[in-house]
């Protein structure tokens, strides 16, 4: 019974190899040598387009992020609802889906036509713009979680000290508690960064002139779509190692500086 279950699969082995043909694709790495050493002008491009996206998008995520955790945490019903909504509906639908619906669902559709911004030149393409929209709208609700947990991280006594000070809530949030919550909010924050990076990549979908976007264009001309993809890969290890490389230097001095505020108690 064995050695029929063997013959069997030698039978099924034969036959895919059988059925195997030598590809017919002709790799070309110096394509791939050559846009790491010597980047053309459409990947320099799209790689400052791709970092200049994921800015922007992160700086208005962390608004909405410290928005939505206040929200989330408001006494006042209403505030807390239209949070807590905005928080399930961009982390409960797909960032791929968000963009085409900004896109698509915006512009094309005339709802709101994006604008051109004249001094960024072909960076303000409405494509952009929609992509840093979606993306950041998209962060915000992440974001939010992330401040709410470093908020609820500090000891609620820091609160009422400084509102027997004679601060106002505000006062205390943005003086007192914000600042010993960014201990808790910076690895997450940079992880989120760093996911959003990559997230970058599906601008593409709408032509966004981003790093993937450059390396689709120049693949449809010499049609070797491997090697480009691999040269996209290569650069967005780069922007994401120095992304966390630059966060592990700020969480490090911020670890010294927790130390030396206790010491200093």
């Amino acid at each position: 019974m064995g050695g029929r279950r063997e013959i069997l699969l030698l039978a099924a082995l034969a036959f895919l190899v059988a059925g195997c043909a030598p590809s017919a694709y002709r790799y070309r790495w110096d394509f791939f040598v050559e846009d790491i050493i010597h980047p053309s002008s459409l990947i320099l491009t799209g790689l400052f387009l791709t970092v200049f996206i994921a800015v922007i998008s992160q700086t208005m995520g962390v608004v909405l992020g410290v928005f939505g955790a206040l929200g989330k945490m408001s006494k006042v019903g209403p505030v807390r609802a239209i949070a807590n909504l905005y928080i399930w509906i961009f982390r409960g639908t797909p960032l791929l889906v968000q963009i085409m619906i900004v896109f698509y669902g915006l512009g094309v559709t005339g709802i709101y036509k994006f604008p051109d911004f004249v001094p960024l030149g072909p960076f303000g393409t409405g494509a952009v713009q929609a992509g840093i929209l979606a993306l950041g709208v998209n962060e915000g609700a992440y974001m939010a979680e992330i401040v709410r947990a470093g908020i609820i991280s500090v000891d609620r006594g820091q609160n009422d000290a400084a509102l027997a000070l004679g601060m106002s809530s505000p006062q205390a949030m943005r003086r007192i508690i914000l600042p010993q919550a960014l201990r808790v909010i910076l690895p997450p924050a940079g992880n989120q960064f760093i996911s959003l990076l990559k997230a970058t990549s599906l601008v593409s979908v709408i032509a966004g002139g981003d790093l993937l976007t450059a390396a689709e264009n120049i693949s449809s001309a010499n049609l070797h779509t491997l090697e480009l993809m691999l040269v996209a890969t290569f650069w967005y290890l780069v922007l994401t190692t120095i992304t966390s490389v630059g966060q592990h230097v700020v969480e490090r001095r911020l670890g010294k500086a927790g130390v030396g505020m206790h010491g200093a108690r």
